[in-house]
């Protein structure tokens, strides 16, 4: 634990919110690109046995062929819909440790591994749930183009206008689509992202390698982060990509069902058995591209904001 937590109160609810939303804020604009080209590759030949025709051949040649085609509102296609799921999900983090260490009767600025895997989970979860509309919308506007296009093709004018025709079109239903593998998704990633960030960065400084304060501790204590949450949900990343992309038909009684996948379990199987197991993994070096800077910069960004806000709050000039 830093000197700094030690001296300052903790952050209540509202100022944990909003410090972590700004923060995912900031990443996001610079791993939005990264994502759209693994939505894409998550995309390419989708349950074809042979592999289908390849589009993109790497992660590279999604940049470049997007940059050429689309230009820069292609490379980052869903960024409104990206920022405001990022900077929610993260907000939750501190205050449910937070309450979850008044709860076990501890310190709430200590990080203990439990209540911090807790809280990952906790907040990953409830993200999930309320922000599923906006990650289905993220996914189709990543997913759309009009020059090179791979899967189910969904055009939207912009954010609101996806989210009112998926309304119109499927009612509720239609905006929780996918939120069960959302939730599997964002618990895993986010039960490890922060404990795992806070349990490094706490090793440096306990061992004298690193300072509280200093960069390079951010750094570290986020790429290692980073390389732990990309291992844990890349499967359920790309079952969400497909789930939330599928065309969809509609049932006798008006019920709209998905064309390819029942659930995130009959996604896997027959992604597995129609691709490999490979399949789970496509994309996956756009995603460690993506989940890197975004990782790096959300922590270190949350650190940086957070130490900073304490003292401007607190009066501390030091």
């Amino acid at each position: 634990m830093s000197s700094t937590e030690g001296k300052s109160r903790p952050l209540n609810t509202a100022e944990g919110f909003i410090l972590g939303g700004i923060a995912a804020c900031v990443a996001v604009t610079f791993s939005n690109p990264a994502d759209v080209a693994k939505t894409r590759l998550q995309l390419q030949g989708e349950l074809a046995k042979s592999g289908g025709e390849k589009v993109y051949k790497n992660v590279f040649d999604v940049f470049i062929k997007t940059w050429r085609h689309e230009g820069l509102r292609g490379v980052q296609r869903g960024l409104g819909p990206a920022v405001l799921l990022n900077g929610s999900r993260l907000g939750f983090y501190e205050p449910f440790r937070h309450a979850l260490n008044r709860a076990f009767g501890v310190n709430p600025s200590t990080h203990v591994p439990v209540t911090s895997l807790m809280a990952g989970a906790a907040s990953g979860a409830i993200g999930a749930i309320l922000g599923n509309p906006l990650f289905m919308v993220k996914a189709r506007i990543q997913a759309f183009s009009p020059a090179l296009p791979v899967g189910a093709q969904h055009y939207y004018k912009h954010s609101w206008d996806a989210l009112s025709t998926i309304f119109r079109q499927q009612g509720w239903r239609g905006l929780v689509r996918g939120v069960d593998a959302a939730v599997l998704r964002t618990s895993m990633g986010s039960s490890v992202q922060l404990p795992t960030y806070n349990w490094t960065k706490n090793q440096l400084i306990d061992h004298g390698i690193s300072s509280p304060n200093s960069i390079w501790t951010y750094l570290a204590s986020s790429s290692v982060s980073g390389v732990c949450v990309l291992i844990m949900m890349q499967p359920a990343d790309t079952t969400l990509t497909r789930m939330y992309n599928q065309p969809t038909r509609v049932l006798p009684n008006g019920k709209h069902v998905g064309v390819l996948y029942k659930n995130p379990i009959d996604c896997l199987w027959k992604t597995a058995k129609a691709e490999g197991v490979t399949g789970w993994y496509k994309g996956s070096t756009a995603h460690f591209l993506r989940i890197a800077p975004h990782t790096i910069i959300t922590l270190t960004a949350n650190d940086i904001i957070i130490n900073l806000y304490k003292k401007l709050r607190d009066g501390d000039d030091s």
